[in-house]
């Protein structure tokens, strides 16, 4: 063959390697993607806390990660004789950060087992009157009140499983600061209505022992 021959031989060569490298740099380039693939998404929703579920024998119930137990609670307003027993879990510390919500607020479970009539009444130590409310297929039987003191506002709202045995109530108590007495723009008033939401969510999972079915399934 002639040198001309072989020039043309080797630049045919050599544009195959170039072009080979090409198709091979191609797929390559694919792996080191800054977006998120299928498989990345799925594991963080794997990974996503899951609520935890805290039982008695007479019931149990379900709260978010973050939340506080507190399995030796007592409510102590009408004296240190007339403890009423339950547990209780306080919203996580952040939750409250930059607002003027308490890290105290809390949702709790109590009992009354000697209660005659289960209302929600009897669970809060002051002259309220109760009504009935309903939320799915449950019926409660609400009471509520608010007091102030130095600046604070502090609000218990209690829903009594109407014919539970033992008599079995949900409390929701918000403690916050009055927003007008901080420094402006050092604070922003927390968001109620999320908050009301977790704790309709906490309540709404509460089971009897004596009957299986979610709270808001029983008569």
């Amino acid at each position: 063959m002639t040198r001309g021959t072989w020039a043309v031989i080797i630049v045919v060569l050599l544009a195959i390697v170039v072009g080979a490298g090409v198709v091979y740099r191609a797929p390559l380039s694919a792996l080191f993607s800054s977006g998120p693939t299928e498989e990345h998404v799925a594991t963080t929703t794997d990974q996503t806390p899951q609520w935890q579920q805290y039982a008695t024998s007479t019931f149990s119930i379900e709260y978010p990660p973050g939340y506080t137990l507190n399995a030796a609670y007592a409510y102590d307003q009408f004296g240190p004789k007339k403890l009423i027993h339950g547990v209780s879990f306080t919203i996580p510390a952040q939750m409250a950060t930059g607002t003027n919500l308490s890290s105290d607020t809390r949702v709790s479970v109590e009992q009354l087992p000697r209660a005659k009539k289960c209302t929600g009444d009897i669970f809060i130590d002051a002259d309220v009157k109760t009504v009935t409310v309903t939320d799915g297929t449950v019926s409660y039987s609400l009471a509520s009140t608010t007091d102030a003191a130095a600046g604070n506002r502090y609000e218990e709202t209690v829903y009594a499983l109407s014919g539970s045995s033992p008599c079995t109530a949900v409390r929701y108590f918000v403690h916050y600061g009055a927003i007008e007495n901080y420094p402006q723009g050092t604070v922003q008033s927390f968001d109620r209505t999320q908050l009301m939401s977790e704790f309709d969510q906490i309540r709404q999972s509460l089971k009897l022992i004596s009957n299986t079915q979610p709270a808001s399934a029983q008569p």
